[in-house]
Order: C-alpha cells, then sequence, then structure tokens
C-alpha cells in the first residue's frame, strides 16, 4: 500500500478521537489510520487491532473518499441497510409514555421499574412480547438510567460506629 499521511489537523483530531470517543469502532479505525501515519504496515496494523488486512484498507479507502467531509464523519459507521427495528421502536414509545409514572399506576406491586415489569406492559400494549435485551437497549437509547433494585435490606456492621468516626461526645 502507497504511503499514508495525514494533516496536522486530521492528525490531531484522530488523536482527540481516540482519548475520548465511546465508540469502540471509531477508535479502531482513527488508531489504524494513526499507526499508518506513523509508517507501520498494514498487515502489523491489522494484526494489532485483530482485523483483516482487507478491513483495514477499506478503512483508508472510505477516509479518502470522504475528504470534502470533517474527520469525525470519516471514521465513524456508514449506514447499515435492512430492516428497521420495529421492535424496538414500540418497546421505546411505551417505555417513553410510562417511565417517570408510578408502576403501582398499572397494577404492579413495586416503587421502581424493572426490565420485567416494562416487558410485561410492552406486551399489553401491543400484544408481543420483547425480548430483555430489547428493552435494555430501548432504555439506554432514551438516555435513562436503572439499577437492579434491592430485596434485601442492608444491615449495620457491629463497626459503624468506628468507621464513622467513634461515639460523638454530648
Amino acid at each position: 500500500m502507497a504511503l499514508f499521511k495525514l494533516a496536522s489537523r486530521a492528525c490531531a483530531c484522530l488523536r482527540k478521537i481516540v482519548r475520548q470517543c465511546t465508540t469502540a469502532a471509531e477508535v479502531r479505525r482513527a488508531q489504524a489510520l494513526l499507526w499508518l501515519h506513523d509508517g507501520n504496515r498494514v498487515d502489523t496494523v491489522a494484526r494489532q487491532l485483530g482485523v483483516s488486512r482487507r478491513t483495514v484498507r477499506r478503512w483508508v479507502k472510505r477516509y479518502r473518499e470522504l475528504a470534502d467531509a470533517p474527520v469525525v464523519e470519516r471514521v465513524q459507521e456508514g449506514k447499515h441497510s435492512g430492516r428497521p427495528p420495529k421492535q424496538l421502536q414500540r418497546a421505546r414509545r411505551v417505555i417513553e409514555r410510562v417511565w417517570k409514572r408510578d408502576p403501582r399506576r398499572y397494577g404492579f406491586r413495586a416503587l421502581v421499574w424493572t426490565v420485567p415489569m416494562l416487558r410485561c406492559l410492552i406486551h399489553q400494549r401491543t400484544g408481543e412480547w420483547a425480548g430483555r435485551a430489547t428493552v435494555r437497549r430501548a432504555l439506554r437509547s432514551l438516555r435513562y438510567r436503572y439499577k437492579r433494585p434491592r430485596l434485601v435490606l442492608a444491615r449495620r456492621l457491629a463497626t459503624w460506629r468506628q468507621a464513622k468516626g467513634g461515639l460523638i461526645a454530648g
């Protein structure tokens, strides 16, 4: 493969992507381009990233083809063809409507929503069962955070006063 050189601005932008981006695929593409810019061979870069040489060449080709686009867009994943995830969309719609409301309002005996409860509600509303992964994906895409509720009350240790600084004289 011919030499691959980047402009200094593009190099700085790719380094920023490697440090700050949360998408692993974008980080790998940016890292590959930086390593190629540093003079590493395609097969070395491919081995380090655990991909084929053909994949690295495709990343370089796509980077060069999108010369007019910003660097960030050049390393992003392209649009995927295929059928849109209808189940995910249905789950998102139902979750958006009910997330901020009390689950007891819908006949559940709990104070917080759980994935199984949301699955049940989605089934009641749409007539189809959504998988646990689909519900979790919908929650993540809506940027909601959730934890599994604790079912057992926490107990204090016998030495909890020492941990808090001892007895308070008063």
